[in-house]
């Protein structure tokens, strides 16, 4: 079995109108947020062995927070541009190039694909995905590359705001 987390970008900061949207960094709560619900996975004893991040800088920040709770750095993030704004098909395709001797990932991405991603997968839909919010499913099967095809379960939804 294989089991995926799909991350959201924590918040980010709106605070200088010059930036491009790329460039835009994480707002205060985003830099509380992301260290906090990495810790809180981590605490279910969810063991991620991979990060793969778009490479725009708030999605790119919040997994470095994820990677170093598990004791990773910066460099063991691997980057694909395209999950920039990415529809739900590049979700796909990014999966099934995941090495077979992965069992678990974490992805961090953007709205509005992350949410029509997370809304293909199971029976399981949300509204909208919010800020660093986890949304995690297993896939009945050994290989990657069987993604598509193979049945999905949901296994939990998390974010920030659930705890207030």
């Amino acid at each position: 079995m294989k089991q995926v987390l799909i991350i959201r970008h924590a918040k980010s900061s709106w605070a200088n109108a010059f930036t491009g949207d790329f460039e835009r960094p994480l707002n205060d709560r985003g830099h509380r947020d992301a260290p906090r619900m990495a810790e809180k996975i981590k605490a279910r004893g969810v063991a991620i062995q991979a990060f793969l991040s778009s490479t725009a800088n708030r999605a790119l920040t919040t997994a470095v927070y994820f990677a170093e709770a598990y004791g990773k750095t910066k460099k063991d993030i691997l980057l694909f541009p395209e999950l920039y704004h990415a529809p739900a098909s590049v979700f796909y395709k990014v999966i099934e190039t995941i090495d077979p001797e992965i069992d678990t990932v974490a992805i961090f991405s953007h709205n509005p694909g992350i949410t029509a991603f997370v809304n293909s997968l199971t029976e399981t839909s949300i509204d909208n995905m919010p800020t660093c919010g986890i949304f995690a499913i297993q896939i009945e099967s050994d290989r990657w590359e069987d993604f598509s095809t193979a049945k999905k379960r949901f296994w939990f939804f998390d974010y920030p705001k659930l705890d207030l």
